[in-house]
């Protein structure tokens, strides 16, 4: 069984910059296409970006150009670059494969002030 650490998250005005991480325990989990996902409150999960084992990146429309998804294949890690934040980034964050597993980790927190 795998086991995903997220971190990074945190309370960070309009405008700021975060970057997370996520560590997966087992290397033979992140040969996957790897992804970052989101739920705000009361939403469902939604994926925000993903990127495969050879480094191709694709996003959802609403954080083109803001986020940035890259990996460590040899850190077992996934990273996401957030710029330009909004309020509606306000989300727990979490890492998985695309398709997902049931290995959710506990994710991380972000939340962005107006």
């Amino acid at each position: 069984q795998v086991q995903l650490v997220e971190s990074g998250g945190g309370l960070v005005q309009a405008g700021g910059s975060l970057r997370l991480s996520c560590v997966a325990s087992r290397r033979d989990f992140t040969y996957n296409t790897m992804a970052w996902y989101r739920q705000a409150p009361g939403k469902q999960r939604e994926l925000v970006a993903s990127i495969s084992w050879g480094g191709g990146s694709n996003y959802v429309d609403s954080v083109k150009g803001r986020f940035t998804i890259s990996r460590d294949n040899a850190k077992n890690t996934v990273y996401l670059q957030m710029n330009s934040l909004k309020p509606e980034d306000t989300a727990v964050y979490h890492c998985n494969t695309v398709p997902s597993v049931p290995s959710w980790g506990q994710g991380t927190q972000v939340t962005v002030s107006s």
